[in-house]
């Protein structure tokens, strides 16, 4: 099967303020990634061609930043490479780029004087390693020199190097063909290696390379490499030549050169690595569409396939979760949770999610899953109210697609349990069924939870509208699978207790004046903002509300907040409505659940909008093209290359924000285009009394 490609000409690529916006994403199932920018210059101290995840899917170190190319010709040297200083970009290399593909791995190409080079990157799955792969076409009546200089660092991907402040300590050792630099702080080895050349030693600095977008960003922007020396081969006149080279990092100094050895020393086995991983590509994509074959194959679809991929990460030990976004968060609970149908369900990776559910409660506490995972730490925290709820219903959907119902009794089902008496006693963050059957919950622990030095943006303290939708889910599932396993008495006990939250919300949620719902139940009254958080009421397989009730607020949320970008999260009427999500981290923060469209929002709104409209062909035509489309051919060809971005601006032109790619901003929208607007099921569709089918098309 053919795979997506992404193609910049020369004439594109001239458009230097535009295609330096454009970043590129690979990744190695172990949270490691290479990245950068079309042109090749780093903006971001995320940016590197080797930030590997030391322990993985967490401690993402950035190990290998760059490998620049100088072209020696007689007494002339052409540097490809292009670094970014505060007042210059020295050198400027991008502008002997002719092409730039993304097919799914990048490649380069530079045309100097009669001489062609074609350069790859590509990273081995679950290896904690790069290769970059050299075609070099010289047609000229003279040989060429050819060096390669590594920019190496050792840094946690968030900080920066100021190595008269803080220095980078370190051993080097190199050889014929490879340089090992064994770091002290923290203890880490990089190895690099050439399949054919030499290695000549020689560390030089490069000095206060400017980040721009961390400037944009008001984050720490200057950053110190260096480079251990050098690569050099030659390349006969009117001759070709391909090598490679490779660069592994590990915590284990061992580990790297062994990770090395495992790629291949010589361009043959690196090549071969490199199609291997490209039919890996390939057969994720045919093993799609042959449990799919009512689906249309398209390029956008492919993308999306592949990009969906990029968040499925696991750890030395095998045990898999998802990444929320590259590049800064880590496996977070509730994006996880939210995304398990679209990143693993309605792609057949059941196994795969099933350890997902698995994994997480592993950390269950207090009745409650950890809302993600630190980073560095591998401490779980777990101030979230909708994350718990959450993981239920990914249980549920887990269910609809596998009906392994024996997984869930004999592992997750006396901690399901345990779920419900927590919340009813009460447990941690002031979270607690309140006597009305409505759940309480303290400020900052619903997906909403931007805070400024301290000061909460969006508290929603009180009684949230979606967590209230969640927690009726909740129960309703859990009515379901004590029915399945046998324990009518507790049954009936999550039966009554729905049927309480249902009354109480439609008693106290509806608000007259906006014709839709209340945002959060508060204790001095009720917050009308009108936010997006309502669809949930709707978009649920257990849903507390009527037909035209569910079918008003559908057309409010319409109204209010649908962009072909996504939701915004505030009404543009409320006087708390920010635009721009841009500038320092407080700017961006407060703008953050104030206005800013998130992609992910498109699939709890599509499936509301389908399930009000009957799921006919009109409705599921005017998903398509006015919103699944949209996303999918055009924005994800914008900053994000081949992915979609955690959020967009509303102020024209939506510039894109956030993490480059973000997991539920891929997954909600698939899963929506797949199973509400293609109708492609699950199998099982049984549940409780009303099943969640028949509640699908009753609203």
């Amino acid at each position: 099967m053919d795979l997506p490609a992404i193609i910049f000409q020369k004439d594109h690529l001239a458009r230097f303020e535009e295609v330096v916006e454009k970043e590129w994403l690979i990744t190695n199932g172990l949270g490691s990634y290479a990245a950068t920018t079309v042109p090749g210059i780093n903006t971001r101290k995320y940016h590197g061609l080797l930030v590997a995840a030391l322990n993985p899917p967490g401690d993402r170190t950035v190990c290998l930043a760059k490998l620049d190319e100088d072209i020696i010709i007689a007494n002339t040297t052409y540097r490809l490479g292009a670094n970014q200083f505060r007042n210059q970009i020295f050198p400027d290399g991008h502008k002997y780029i002719t092409q730039f593909t993304l097919n799914p791995y990048p490649s380069y190409r530079y045309e100097i004087d009669n001489i062609e080079v074609v350069k790859t990157i590509f990273l081995p799955q679950l290896k904690n390693a790069v290769a970059i792969t050299y075609h070099i076409k010289n047609q000229k009546d003279t040989a060429i020199k050819v060096r390669l200089y590594p920019l190496l660092s050792c840094r946690y991907f968030h900080n920066v190097i100021d190595r008269f402040r803080v220095p980078l300590n370190f051993i080097q050792e190199s050889n014929d063909k490879d340089v090992q630099v064994r770091f002290m702080r923290p203890e880490a080895t990089v190895v690099c290696r050439i399949t054919e050349g030499c290695f000549v030693e020689g560390v030089n600095w490069v000095e206060r390379l400017f980040y721009r977008d961390e400037a944009l960003r008001g984050e720490a922007d200057l950053d110190d490499l260096f480079q251990p020396g050098y690569f050099e081969l030659q390349v006969p006149a009117k001759a070709e030549k391909d090598f490679a080279v490779t660069c592994a990092a590990s915590l284990e100094e061992k580990t790297a050169g062994e990770t090395l050895d495992f790629i291949g020393t010589t361009y043959q086995q690196i090549k071969q690595c490199y199609i291997t991983e490209l039919s890996g590509k390939a057969v994720l994509l045919a093993d799609f569409y042959q449990t799919h074959s009512d689906v249309p194959q398209s390029e956008w679809l492919n993308m999306s396939l592949l990009a969906a991929d990029s968040f499925i990460v696991q750890s030395w030990s095998g045990q898999k979760s998802v990444i929320a976004g590259y590049y800064w968060f880590e496996p977070w609970g509730r994006d996880s949770f939210i995304s398990l149908a679209g990143l693993l369900l309605i792609t057949g990776r059941f196994a795969e999610a099933k350890d997902t559910l698995q994994n997480f409660m592993r950390y269950f506490k207090d009745g409650l899953i950890p809302n993600f995972v630190a980073d560095k730490t591998g401490i779980p925290i777990y101030n979230t109210v909708d994350g718990t709820l959450w993981y239920v219903n990914a249980v549920h959907q887990y269910l609809k697609y596998t009906q392994d119902y024996e997984f869930v009794r004999e592992v997750l089902w006396e901690n399901l349990k345990e779920i419900i008496v927590h919340h009813q006693k009460g447990t941690l963050f002031g979270i607690q069924l309140d006597s009305d059957g409505l759940l309480m919950h303290g400020p900052r622990l619903t997906w909403m939870d931007a805070v400024v030095e301290g000061d909460m943006i969006t508290p929603r303290a009180g009684k949230a509208v979606e967590i209230q939708a969640l927690w009726y889910n909740t129960l309703k599932i859990m009515e379901h699978l004590a029915e399945k396993f046998d324990e009518p008495p507790l049954a009936e006990q999550y039966a009554d207790m729905a049927e309480q939250t249902r009354r109480s919300f439609n008693e106290k949620y509806w608000n007259p004046k906006q014709g839709c719902l209340f945002d959060v139940l508060e204790s001095d009254g009720a917050d009308a903002s009108i936010r997006p958080n309502q669809i949930f009421a709707v978009s649920l397989d257990y849903t507390m509300l009527n037909k035209e009730t569910s079918r008003q607020i559908v057309e409010v949320v319409y109204r209010e907040h649908v962009t072909p970008h996504g939701l915004r999260t505030l009404s543009v009427d409320d006087p708390k409505f920010l635009d721009k999500c841009a500038g320092d981290r407080h700017s961006r923060d407060a703008a953050y659940h104030n206005g800013t469209i998130w992609p992910w929002l498109l699939g709890p709104y599509i499936t509301a909008y389908l399930k009000t409209n009957n799921y006919s062909s009109q409705a599921k035509k005017q998903a398509l093209d006015t919103l699944i489309r949209p996303l999918f051919t055009e924005d994800i060809y914008q900053n994000s290359l081949g992915t979609i971005n955690e959020i967009y601006d509303c102020k024209p032109p939506n510039t894109p924000r956030g993490c480059i790619a973000q997991a539920w901003s891929i997954a909600e929208p698939l899963r929506a285009y797949i199973e509400d607007i293609l109708q492609t099921q699950p199998n099982n569709k049984t549940t409780t009394k009303n099943s969640v089918m028949d509640v699908n098309r009753a609203c």
